[in-house]
């Protein structure tokens, strides 16, 4: 789920400032993407990860320290459920990485659009959230749109022509969305005893150990250019959830939440300069559905916040 303040009765006051951050978080994240999407060719997707997690924690903890927040920011109540969300999300992430060597950038960014909708599902089956019918009628509306993204490239599995690396893509990017569903669901367990700030710090420190891990399981050493890319990459990794963090603590979620959806713009822009990637129109109109799906259920929750607001103001007179 997506961060929020730490400071405990924080109110939201510079919306705009808000918006401005999310819309960063997102066209650097895309770019990100990109750069991981450049290297794939020469190294492999958990070996990314790990310069993605590396030289993404410098850029945090100077951000850390700049706001005095170090030392408090990262105290934990709860160290097992962040290696645990280590974990899962650094799972999710080598799969999302994998995904992005085998299919078109924005097809993959449209894709990851699902984890929201599955995490509104978790969250009733894990943690005993009421799901309603609205709730129910947007998920099935974004597993439409992912059906509508795949029914070209189902079609072919019939005729058994389908490129293997696309289908693994498919397996990898989709497995990828289930996992950061999961950690979303996560996610909001964890807040509940810590801070948003420990939360990034801890994910850092663990995504960077664990891919450290896979080193026996074949590393390459790259050329100049594309291991400057992957340091670019956790750079700008590191700078985009600054911003993404940022922009909670500026403004209330249902005001910044609907911009995520403004990346897949960026990512046709960029799939198309950079890779000659032209999106189908399958794709788009199934990535229409996925992002009305989650607007809906984001304005939804915001309707509701706004009468739970009112009820709670009537209880005080």
């Amino acid at each position: 789920m997506n961060p929020t303040p730490d400071t405990p009765g924080a109110k939201p006051n510079r919306p705009l400032r808000g918006i401005v951050y999310k819309l960063l978080s997102v066209s650097i994240f895309v770019v990100m993407a990109s750069l991981i999407k450049a290297t794939a060719t020469e190294v492999p997707a958990w070996q990314a990860a790990f310069f993605r997690s590396l030289f993404a924690m410098p850029v945090i903890l100077v951000w850390l320290a700049a706001r005095r927040e170090l030392r408090k920011g990262i105290a934990t109540k709860n160290p097992w459920g962040h290696v645990l969300r280590g974990v899962i999300g650094t799972s999710a992430m080598v799969l999302g990485f994998a995904g992005l060597g085998l299919l078109p950038l924005p097809e993959v960014k449209a894709l990851s659009y699902t984890a929201p909708l599955l995490a509104v599902v978790f969250a009733s089956l894990f943690l005993g959230e009421r799901i309603r019918g609205f709730r129910i009628s947007m998920v099935l509306l974004g597993i439409f749109g992912v059906i509508v993204i795949l029914y070209p490239r189902l079609t072919l599995i019939g005729k058994g022509a389908l490129d293997a690396g696309e289908a693994l893509g498919l397996l990898f990017v989709l497995s990828g969305a289930v996992l950061v569903a999961v950690v979303q669901v996560m996610i909001r367990t964890l807040t509940r005893t810590e801070t948003t700030t420990a939360i990034v710090f801890y994910f850092s420190i663990s995504a960077t150990f664990l891919t450290l891990f896979t080193l026996p399981f074949g590393w390459n050493v790259p050329p100049l250019s594309a291991f400057l890319l992957l340091v670019l990459s956790g750079i700008l990794g590191g700078v985009a959830q600054i911003f993404l963090t940022s922009s909670y603590r500026e403004a209330d979620v249902s005001i910044v939440a609907p911009f995520e959806y403004i990346s897949i713009i960026f990512a046709i822009a960029i799939g198309y300069s950079f890779f000659a990637e032209i999106p189908t129109l399958s794709m788009l109109i199934g990535a229409a559905f996925i992002v009305l799906a989650g607007l809906l259920i984001i304005r939804r929750e915001r309707q509701l916040g706004i009468e739970r607001s009112k009820q709670r103001k009537a209880m005080t007179f």
